[in-house]
């Protein structure tokens, strides 16, 4: 027994020391990575689990392969009992990204439309409290902020008719539209938490998703909890900034929960452009076998922000930080609360035919004391969107046919009074609103060789409004006023053409169309321009695509021609007002590229340098525009940039250290519809810089600072077009700079 026991002791310290323990982390984000397969020289394979370690039999040294869809793989000596190994995702992202543009999942290189993935390493490069840079970071999208929280997005110039909010570009947020059936979206209710990825789908998409000339944005954080995670995150900056933000996941068997709230509150850069929001966002994942899933969503957002206003040239520069005369003692502002429920479920009949719903309901308070005038709102919402995709063979050949409907109808009382010292006075007039929207579309793809994709849609839409004028202090008529659309048959031909196995071209001809909305018809000061016809356009479109070893690049040319233009006036009372302008002629040029400079694992100094440029070339012109007794045509499109350019360039250090720098070079840009005032063309130059800490396996904390306008440029982020009084300039804060925490521990 004496000779046995050393004999245990010696072969149970032999087995302990026998185990090498190996955590994966992605070489670029960080996170721990579920499911990589490893394999030993013997032949033996494991996989890392849910908090993404390992464990391996064998002494060292021990010679182990790493594999993982979407990353690199490669093989290392390990000469540890335990080490952190790195994964570095494959830069030909366009054959190894799926996107499920059109309602097809598909990856980015045989996709035939030109669209661009915005991922949370794009957010996460920049100040976490706004979406605009991220956006403004690839080709033909601009997202403007004229205070904070009040963004303006436009997609290949589509914000000509948007003086405020979105409008011309349809969204939505984890398979829902949040766009009103009225045309408007209210994306400031979001925050950035509630979004990790995005699809932005340039030109008219109409066969698959309805009115919109612009395009689409399809943003979405669903919930599916790989393991449990408690998240805590806090950023403080200039001008007041303070956002804090706690969110829990739960795995529940295959599915889960995921909960988070946020507040943000900020001072704002210019007297008078406060801003507090909080939102609650509450998501389920429940499968309930292998053909059928659940997917809830709940959005609870309460918004207060304050609107300093435009100022004039001499306003500009007196005081740029000022706001214009009488924002502040009229309170110009905007409170606004809303609450929208989703439930979405998605049934395999077999492996080739599916179905996925998805309904919600939304509720709407807003409240607007403005300069001129006080409105309030309260609406409610419902609508849903359903789709069948069948995936069969015609004449030997691989063919998918989708096919379905979109409904959406929202009910709003709206009351305008006077304005007296930021409190509403005197009823001026009161509507009962109803805006109506849908449409049935269908899409077929049929894959005519391996390298040869066709794609033919089609969509009918329909839409309405009724305004029902219960008061008119003026002494105008009172009743109800319809206006019905005629049904529009919107088309779109595509077709992708795969050179090899890493580039592609395409082409498409598509069909758009977009009728004013309820806000264009019936203006502030009580007229109902009923008259105003839908805009509709076609657009032209070829591409190229492109994605070889640590290279990518995508080329897009576009000729969009636009009838029945919308755009924007001022009268002298200084209400915003609508007409349709003829056509307009927008030809463009979008490239984007890439190119992972260096990739060094686990040695030296520089881990990784990453290096993309996105270029942007709208040439828009007024075809046919005769105001009065000027005629506009053949000058440049109003607010839009020619020339934009936008450069990043990402380090990653040893010691999980990361610099991120981004410069972008915007063109002048015409403001009036007679080309006689532009705002001069500028550069932004951001920064952002910190380090991630594996703590322990299960405890990870990350700290960062930043500079937003490092060079302090003097410019205006969302200027007011055509305003009356010269008031065409919206300032953007000056050289700011925040810092922020963030801690993330599982269970």
């Amino acid at each position: 027994m004496k000779k046995l026991l050393p004999l245990f002791l010696v072969f149970f310290s032999f087995s302990a020391w026998a185990q090498v323990t190996l955590t994966i982390r992605d070489g670029l984000t960080f996170d721990l990575l579920s499911e990589v397969s490893i394999r030993l020289e013997s032949g033996d394979e494991f996989q890392t689990d849910r908090l993404g370690q390992v464990i391996l039999e064998g002494s060292t040294p021990l010679k182990v392969t790493f594999f993982k869809a979407g990353y690199e793989s490669f093989s290392e000596t390990i000469q540890s009992k335990e080490k952190t190994i790195f994964l570095f995702p494959l830069s030909i992202s366009l054959s190894e990204v799926t996107i499920s543009a059109f309602e097809t999942e598909r990856p980015l290189l045989e996709q035939s439309a030109s669209i661009s993935l915005i991922g949370e390493s794009d957010f996460f490069r920049f100040n976490e409290t706004s979406i605009v840079n991220a956006f403004n970071t690839k080709p033909g999208v601009r997202i403007e902020e004229r205070a904070p929280a009040s963004y303006r997005v436009s997609i290949r110039g589509s914000s000509l008719r948007a003086p405020f909010g979105v409008r011309n570009v349809k969204v939505y947020w984890n398979e829902v539209p949040i766009t009103a059936p009225d045309g408007t979206t209210a994306l400031n209710l979001l925050d950035l938490s509630n979004i990790r990825t995005a699809e932005v789908i340039k030109g008219p998409s109409g066969s698959i998703y309805g009115a919109g000339n612009g395009g689409v944005i399809n943003l979405r954080s669903q919930a599916n909890p790989q393991t449990g995670l408690l998240t805590s995150e806090w950023v403080s900056g200039s001008f007041g900034l303070n956002k804090g933000r706690f969110a829990i996941a739960q795995p529940i068997g295959d599915g889960g929960l995921e909960v988070s709230i946020v507040n943000q509150e900020s001072e704002g850069y210019r007297e008078h452009s406060a801003v507090d929001r909080t939102v609650f966002q509450a998501g389920g994942y429940f499968p309930i076998n292998e053909k059928q899933e659940i997917r809830t969503q709940l959005l609870i957002s309460d918004l207060d922000y304050q609107i300093p206003g435009a100022l004039n040239e001499n306003q500009l520069a007196e005081d740029p930080r000022q706001a214009r005369p009488g924002s502040v003692d009229q309170n110009s502002s905007i409170s606004q609360q809303a609450v929208l429920a989703t439930l979405g479920h998605r049934y395999r009949f077999s492996e080739k035919v599916e179905n996925n719903t998805s309904l919600y309901l939304n509720t709407n308070d807003f409240e607007n004391p403005f300069i001129l005038d006080y409105k309030k709102e309260l609406g409610f919402g419902y609508g849903g969107r359903t789709r069948f995709t069948f995936d069969w063979a015609l004449a030997g050949k691989p063919f998918r046919l989708i096919a379905g409907a979109e409904y959406q109808q929202s009910l709003t009382d709206a009351q305008n009074f006077g304005n007296r010292d930021g409190v509403a006075d005197t009823i001026r007039f009161a509507d009962k609103l109803k805006a109506t929207q849908g449409f049935l579309f269908q899409q077929a793809e049929w894959e005519l060789s391996e390298k040869l994709l066709v794609t033919l849609g089609l969509s009918q839409n329909f839409s309405s409004f009724e305004i029902d004028r219960q008061i008119d202090a003026s002494g105008g008529p009172t009743g109800l006023q319809k206006r019905t659309f005629d049904p529009i048959l919107v088309p779109r031909l595509a077709m992708s053409y795969s050179l090899n196995e890493f580039s592609a071209v395409r082409a498409s001809i598509s069909s758009g169309f977009s009728p004013p909305t309820i806000d264009e018809v019936r203006t502030n000061e009580g007229s109902l321009n009923l008259d105003l016809e839908a805009e509709k356009g076609t657009n032209f479109e070829v591409g190229y695509r492109l994605g070889k070893d640590r290279l990518n690049l995508d080329l897009t040319a576009f000729y969009f021609r636009l009838n029945e233009t919308i755009t924007t006036y001022t009268n002298e009372q200084g209400v915003v007002l609508f007409r349709n302008a003829g056509s307009t002629d927008q030809k463009g040029i979008e490239a984007a590229i890439d190119y992972q400079i260096l990739v060094q694992r686990n040695a030296g100094l520089v881990r990784g340098i990453k290096w993309g440029t996105a270029f942007t070339g709208h040439y828009f012109k007024f075809k046919d525009y005769q105001k009065r007794e000027n005629d506009f045509s053949g000058n440049q499109l109003t607010g839009v940039a020619p020339n934009t350019l936008v450069s990043t360039l990402d380090f990653r250090f040893s010691g999980n250290v990361y610099l991120n720098l981004t410069h972008q070079f915007t063109d002048e840009i015409p403001l009036n519809d007679a080309n006689t005032v532009y705002q001069d063309s500028f550069n932004l130059m951001n920064l952002r810089m910190g380090f991630i800490e594996p703590i322990s396996k299960r405890l990870d904390m990350e700290i960062y600072f930043g500079v937003d306008n490092l060079l302090d440029e003097l410019y205006s982020l969302g200027n007011d077009l055509n305003p009356f009084g010269g008031r065409y300039y919206q300032p953007a804060p000056e050289r700011n700079f925040y810092f922020g925490a963030k801690v993330n521990f599982r269970y």
